[in-house]
């Protein structure tokens, strides 16, 4: 049986899942990979562990689904964008992989903010430098790290790299290579915007663009014994994770805003004409001539991860053991808390927000009658209050009446409804578990001639929809909510600095008593 081999490599977990041609999913499997924080600011991984761990996943998936060697017949992976991943002229890992979620190129942004280099990039590239942007990284370490950045052979993204164990071969998509050094306007690399950054000496090092959908190597004897699949099996280019999720799940097209509500509140817009704004990234999109508008901050559904391994351990563990689900347990309490009256909010600024670092994590409002199920209320409203900022800059920017959310949380249909009802839109979930995974495929079978082509989704996605309309009187009351929430956030600026100074106070040795 003919079968597609999807690798999704996200920020604590690698993924590899086998589809067969009509989009059925018949194995996933999954490898968790350790983060190192060697640094305050600092979050890496190792580049040899991560690829163990994906080789595992992709022989645990072939397992898991019951597949031979030769029932694959494309491979592609997608995996977290930004972050840099770098190889000397041989080849070879220099240092650790930098993840998304690193901010020590913030004093760095801080600086081409004031100077304006930040402006000029928004107009050459469609986007403001980040913390985590290469642009920022790559500046980083040539100050920082000068032995190193002399060294820099290859300047590549997650997913490339483990296109490199796959295959051997160096290179990029063109969802990945407008993260920092395209023209926003003829979809390539410019020198330019490599000058603006004080970056001149790494033209070399920027990999060749093929689009998602291009064969761009065959799985080498090594990759195939550390993964059990065949030598020889074509391998495509691959695409960003975020890009991918929103092709999965059918958002990858003008007029719908694709919501990937994961560790980053995702919101994207793809239009037919490059149109840059402070407020989103204008990157290529999968289809030449077309472009992908994302508006991100690190401040979604990790907030309700964070809740549940720090307030709900016990009780975590305790359904876990009983074979049951924390999420069935809590669904009621979430569903009591949505229901009634609440002066608590929530701002998901845990690792990050949308206003910059300084922003920080915080219940308002809290009272003594107020129980688990309010916070939980609070913080499931805050996140999609996030959401909505980034939902706001785009629709007033393109054209969009409609939204598409993916993410584990938009299977709880209360969340889902949640969404609509903040957003005031109609909001779409498809069944798609894998929705980035599949994304992957998408590109892998367009590549070997068993799609027509990446929009061609074979699945009805009709059938495998629920939507979810905003209720008038429910839409009401969250736009008030957001009104306070955005209130808040405003008047909190200064306490937020004040907090973080007492971030860098070290209270000394305790008093004798």
């Amino acid at each position: 049986m003919a079968r597609i081999l999807a690798i999704d490599s996200g920020l604590t977990v690698t993924k590899a899942v086998v589809f067969d041609l009509a989009g059925r999913q018949h194995g996933v499997a999954r490898r968790n990979v350790e983060q190192c924080m060697p640094a305050p600011r600092h979050v890496e991984r190792d580049m040899a562990g991560l690829w163990n761990q994906t080789a595992l996943a992709i022989r645990d998936a072939m397992v898991a689904s019951d597949s031979k060697p030769g029932d694959i017949i494309a491979v592609a992976a997608t995996a977290h964008g930004d972050g840099v991943y770098l190889l000397d002229r041989a080849g070879v890992p220099l240092g650790p992989g930098i993840l998304s979620l690193d901010s020590r190129a913030g004093a760095q942004v801080d600086r081409w903010h004031k100077d304006g280099t930040a402006n000029r990039s928004l107009h050459l590239t469609g986007q403001e430098p980040h913390v985590s942007a290469p642009s920022a990284l790559l500046a980083w370490i040539r100050d920082e790290q000068p032995d190193r950045f002399a060294r820099i052979g290859h300047v590549l993204a997650c997913k490339d790299w483990l296109r490199h164990c796959l295959t051997g071969s160096i290179g990029t998509d063109r969802t990945e290579a407008s993260t920092s050094f395209t023209d926003v306007s003829t979809q390539g690399y410019t020198t330019e915007a490599l000058s603006l950054f004080g970056l001149d000496a790494l033209a070399p090092a920027l990999p060749d663009i093929a689009g998602p959908a291009e064969i761009v190597g065959r799985v080498t004897e090594e990759a195939a014994r550390a993964t059990g699949l065949a030598p020889g099996t074509p391998v495509a280019a691959g695409l960003h994770d975020v890009t991918a999720s929103t092709l999965g799940i059918g958002a990858h097209v003008p007029g719908i805003v694709g919501l990937v509500a994961g560790t980053y509140s995702i919101n994207e817009v793809v239009s037919r004409a490059p149109s840059v704004g402070a407020g989103w990234f204008c990157r290529n999109a999968v289809q030449p001539e077309r472009w992908n508008n994302m508006s991100i901050s690190p401040a979604s559904t990790t907030n309700y991860d964070w809740f549940l391994d720090t307030l709900c351990a016990a009780d975590k563990a305790r359904t876990a053991a009983e074979g049951g689900s924390i999420h069935a347990l809590l669904a009621p309490e979430i569903e009591a808390g949505l229901s009634r009256a609440s002066s608590v909010i929530y701002h998901p600024y845990l690792f990050g927000s949308p206003h910059g670092p300084g922003p920080s994590a915080g219940f308002l409002g809290l009272r003594g009658w107020h129980d688990r199920g309010d916070m939980l209320a609070a913080l499931l409203e805050g996140i999609a209050f996030n959401h909505r900022h980034h939902v706001d800059i785009l629709r007033n920017a393109f054209l969009a009446d409609e939204a598409r959310l993916t993410g584990g949380a938009s299977r709880n249909p209360a969340v889902a409804q949640l969404f609509a009802d903040v957003l005031d839109m109609p909001v779409t979930v498809t069944e798609t578990d894998e929705a980035a995974a599949w994304g992957a495929a998408l590109c892998a079978g367009s590549a070997v001639g068993a799609f027509d082509g990446v929009e061609a989704d074979p699945r009805d996605l009709a059938a495998l929809s629920t939507r979810y309309t905003p209720a008038p009187d429910r839409a009401m009351h969250y736009h008030d909510r957001y009104a306070a929430f955005r209130a808040i956030s405003a008047e909190m600026r200064d306490s937020w600095d004040r907090l973080n100074t007492l971030d860098t106070q070290h209270r000394g040795a305790p008093h004798d008593r």
